[in-house]
């Protein structure tokens, strides 16, 4: 019965308002016109959006359509992107030869008209303002309709009709296209590949949109905040060249940022832009490509402008300002002596390159800067425009430990001046800008980081002469307290995270970070990133970010016996490319002693050990696996075979008896003979070796696979069948019997209870999750 007054209530639409062709809405309508639907929190329009439409564009739309990978580029996480519109241009294009022109909200246009003059088309009414009119002419809301007409088969894997690749073809249908789109793709309603929003949710949204779509941004920021973020621009905006620079510096690695001022449950974030307009005016953004472009401005003004948009999780970098930061910043960079005769240039091949740029500043200083932070700070290459893509991605493995080198051993003046003495080498592929010629100018970067390598183990070789120092005492340590001291990446295909504390089993490889290699991984995969850039640009970032890696593990290498450091770098590089061994020989070797008395024939786990003892006062155990009840744990021994058939990146919600659910994720690590190959890792893949690991809580920001538990019983039989798996048969009858398909009838049920779980988990961390990866199967 509900079906058929489904089917009758569609037919009335479809008749009255849909399916018609571009001409035939000019004639009935007009012609489209830009209209202004933004209006004030306060008003009844206003408060009827904020309260009874966001809420449903939140939990049921901006799921996908949130970011720089939603499709069409459509996000309806902001009225400003809601009014923006799709454009059928792709911004993750690895195959163009030219940079394209960015589209950035608030940034690249400012209103409705410059969108159209960008070719994005409206999702909304733009013709004449009727109620039959706004219904008949919107794009979302005939989407809507198409999918309550085409509902999914229930709790099935869809078939081949269904295209869920992140690289498939994008209709992005006009009003004037949308006929052909519901007779070629019927079921391609929205939500996409999933069931349709309720009865209620449809009705707030039809009423909204058949009132005009208007729109209403957030609270603005409280008197509280406005009094913090006016003491905070008087610092970083004061007139002496020192402060100028210095804010300059600071801008530059929080700009993606999402910060907050009130640490127990912040209602608003802020990012820090550079504006032509000084505090106290309103903002006017300086649009550049990258953070360090030229602003063509005489006087950049570093401000704090409110976040509007809805907080996803794969682009939530939160950073709390306070008192004691503020007074941190001034201690690292205005107390110590040194002087700024004139700001630096901005022009590409040295505003690219940190260690001209701010050469004036100690070392010591920005080193300690970055460290503070520095889970936000390798976030950012995380969250931050290389957010998705393979080969983005594959220059990484699955899992590895993140360590760094103590300021007070590496921060020193003699390394200050090898820096200075081969700040040339040290030049990024950011200097070629957002066009680049990937053969040529992986030449010309290659042999720079030979000479730059050259003169590092030269002095590594002096200063740690005899083994000396060569020890776990040559780790930071946090100062005592800082959990950023020990941190773990992990990789999921083409997406990843970065989280506090050694995490999960051992790892194959370990970063160790110093100075110069943190810096250069900011600017390499951060700050100097255009996601609009060619496809050179792309190529030689991964290229060039190999020899960072390779550089990142080499540090750890040279705390383990010098027997021993060739024998397991070949392991970790087996069936490696022809160019790699060359890379490796014609490059000096580190050749001192390891100051550590190592007494077993397993040095790098004696390591890891040594690791986790002298950082353990800093080590997060918010994702200790350890933890995890002994019945789920046997995930983390699970035989390769079982593992292969899981996706990257499993949710399990376990029901309790007070109603509340405990939440866990399971991880899979795809394990690599090697990580060197740009094109071919399938070819590389070591699928025998693959393994799992299970962690309380949620790590990711892309689930494939939700997993409901609702009791003891349930828990018991998906971890004794789990392992037991060896075909997809296998895989797709646990998902029967435990899994939340994207077709289960109650999906956006479980949504929610999933993102509730989630906000108790992560707290001010929380932010929607994005189902752009999640699985059918």
């Amino acid at each position: 019965m509900k079906k058929i007054i489904i089917s009758i209530f569609v037919l009335i639409i479809l008749s009255g308002c849909a399916y018609l062709g571009n001409a035939h809405y000019d004639d009935l309508f007009g012609p489209e016109q830009a209209q202004e639907r933004i209006v004030p929190h306060s008003t009844l329009a206003g408060a009827d959006f904020l309260q009874n439409v966001k809420p449903v564009l939140d939990t049921r739309c901006v799921v996908c359509h949130g970011c720089y990978d939603a499709p069409c580029q459509l996000k309806l996480s902001s009225p400003e992107g809601i009014d923006r519109g799709l454009s059928k241009e792709l911004v993750y294009d690895g195959t163009r030869l030219l940079a394209t022109t960015p589209s950035r909200l608030l940034f690249d246009a400012t209103n409705t008209q410059q969108w159209r003059e960008k070719n994005f088309t409206p999702v909304l009414n733009e013709r004449a303002q009727t109620e039959e009119a706004n219904l008949a002419g919107s794009v979302l809301f005939n989407s809507l309709v198409l999918k309550q007409s085409h509902e999914l088969p229930t709790n099935e894997v869809l078939d081949d009709e269904f295209d869920f690749s992140l690289n498939r073809a994008q209709t992005c249908a006009t009003m004037g296209e949308f006929d052909r789109l519901a007779d070629e793709q019927p079921h391609g309603g929205m939500p996409y590949g999933l069931p349709g929003v309720s009865r209620d949710e449809f009705n707030h949204l039809q009423q909204w949109l058949k009132t005009g779509g208007k729109m209403s941004h957030i609270a603005p920021p409280s008197k509280f905040e406005q009094n913090k973020i006016k003491g905070w621009e008087a610092f970083l905006n004061q007139d002496s060249l020192k402060y100028q620079l210095s804010a300059r510096y600071i801008y530059e690695h929080w700009f993606l940022a999402h910060i907050y001022f009130t640490p127990k449950n912040p209602q608003s974030f802020f990012k820090l832009v550079r504006s032509s307009t000084p505090p106290g005016e309103k903002i006017k953004l300086i649009n550049t490509r990258r953070p360090y472009d030229d602003p063509k401005v005489s006087r950049v003004y570093y401000r704090f402008m409110q976040e509007r948009t809805t907080i996803l999780s794969k682009t939530h970098l939160p950073l709390e300002l306070n008192e004691a930061k503020l007074l941190r910043l001034y201690e690292q960079f205005i107390a110590p002596d040194y002087t700024v005769a004139q700001m630096p240039s901005y022009k590409a091949e040295s505003a690219s390159n940190p260690f001209k740029t701010f050469e004036v500043i100690p070392i010591n200083s920005k080193y300690q800067f970055m460290l503070d932070e520095a889970e936000l700070i390798i976030m950012g290459f995380i969250k931050g425009p290389v957010c998705r893509g393979q080969i983005a991605l594959n220059v990484i493995n699955d899992h590895f430990w993140v360590a760094f080198a103590d300021p007070a051993k590496v921060a020193t003046p003699a390394v200050g001046q090898m820096l200075m003495r081969h700040e040339e080498a040290l030049e990024l592929p950011a200097a070629e800008e957002s066009n680049a010629l990937p053969i040529s100018n992986w030449v010309k970067y290659s042999a720079l980081e030979q000479k730059y390598l050259q003169a590092k183990v030269d002095l590594a070789n002096d200063l740690f002469k005899g083994g000396e120092h060569l020890t776990t005492d040559l780790l930071w340590k946090g100062d005592g307290h800082n959990k950023n001291a020990a941190l773990t990446i992990f990789r999921h295909f083409d997406s990843a995270t970065v989280v506090k504390g050694f995490i999960g089993q051992e790892p194959k490889t370990t970063w160790v970070l110093d100075y110069a290699l943190f810096e250069r991984i900011h600017y390499l995969l951060v700050a100097g990133f255009d996601v609009y850039g060619n496809i050179g640009h792309q190529l030689v970032t991964r290229l060039y970010m190999d020899f960072l890696r390779l550089e990142g593990e080499q540090n750890f290498l040279a705390l383990l016996p010098e027997n021993k450091r060739n024998q397991i770098k070949k392991y970790w590089y087996r069936k490696s490319p022809p160019s790699l061994a060359k890379f490796f020989k014609n490059n000096r070797e580190f050749s001192q002693p390891s100051g550590i008395e190592y007494k077993t024939d397993d040095p790098q786990h004696e390591l890891y050990e040594l690791m986790k003892e002298v950082l353990a006062p800093v080590l997060n155990e918010q994702y200790d696996y350890t933890q995890v009840p002994k019945d789920l744990s046997v995930i983390n021994s699970m035989p390769a075979k079982a593992v292969n058939l899981l996706p990257q990146l499993s949710f399990v919600l376990v029901k309790q008896t007070d109603d509340s659910h405990k939440a866990y994720t399971i991880i899979h690590h795809n394990a690599h003979y090697n990580i060197s190959s740009l094109l071919n890792e399938d070819g590389q893949r070591a699928y025998d070796e693959d393994t799992a690991t299970i962690v309380p809580g949620f790590i990711g920001d892309y689930p494939a696979a939700i997993w409901y538990l609702n009791n003891d019983q349930q828990v018991n039989a998906f971890v004794e069948l789990l392992p037991m798996m060896q075909i997809e048969a296998d895989y797709r009858t646990l998902k029967s019997k435990f899994g939340i398909r994207r077709t289960h009838p109650q999906f956006w049920q479980y949504s929610d209870i999933l993102h509730d779980t989630a906000k108790k988990y992560r707290g001010v961390e929380y932010g929607m999750f994005d189902y752009n990866r999640l699985e059918n199967r």
